[in-house]
């Protein structure tokens, strides 16, 4: 059984952790630049964008309330709220108004926001399969996935600066 003084230091990370720490925190970063500048490239479009309208495509009527997209993308409302507006300046969305709550309005997609979608899905797909399943093995890809649920989970458990994770529920 381990004692205080046995224990490390939760405060400090031993040389192989950080080593992890490094390369994990490296991957992540580069997997969401590459995804980013491929729709950049490709479509003109950001990663945040599509994340707001595949939200939108997925939804009944394809719209949703902004409280709705915290929920979903895990941003902050004031994030969304600005996400939205540069969106609705480009024809991608539109609010309009919610009937059964006055202090709501909708994010609706627009056809060129749905036009958007479809032109930019087969390559951000095969950009995707090339970073994330074609470089791993099949056992790799599903010890990533439990991986990848257990560190959600602990987010979702945890409270970060009094904050539970995603942070944001209303609208």
């Amino acid at each position: 059984m381990a004692t205080a003084r046995t224990r490390p230091d939760p405060r400090k990370l031993s040389d192989d952790e950080e080593r992890l720490f490094h390369a994990f925190y490296l991957m992540r970063r580069g997997f969401d630049r590459t995804l980013d500048v491929q729709l950049q490239h490709d479509n003109g479009i950001s990663i945040s964008e599509l994340e707001v309208l595949m939200a939108l495509v997925r939804s009944p009527g394809r719209r949703l309330r902004v409280r709705d997209l915290v929920a979903l993308t895990g941003w902050e409302k004031s994030r969304v709220s600005h996400q939205v507006t540069r969106m609705e300046g480009r024809g991608l969305v539109e609010r309009q108004d919610c009937a059964e709550d006055r202090r709501a309005s909708w994010v609706h997609l627009t056809g060129e926001g749905r036009r958007v979608v479809v032109r930019a899905l087969p390559e951000h797909t095969a950009t995707i399969r090339r970073i994330l399943y074609d470089a791993i093995t099949p056992e790799q890809q599903e010890s990533l996935l439990a991986i990848s649920e257990r560190m959600t989970a602990a987010m979702d458990a945890g409270d970060v600066a009094g904050e539970p994770h995603p942070a944001g529920d209303s609208d």
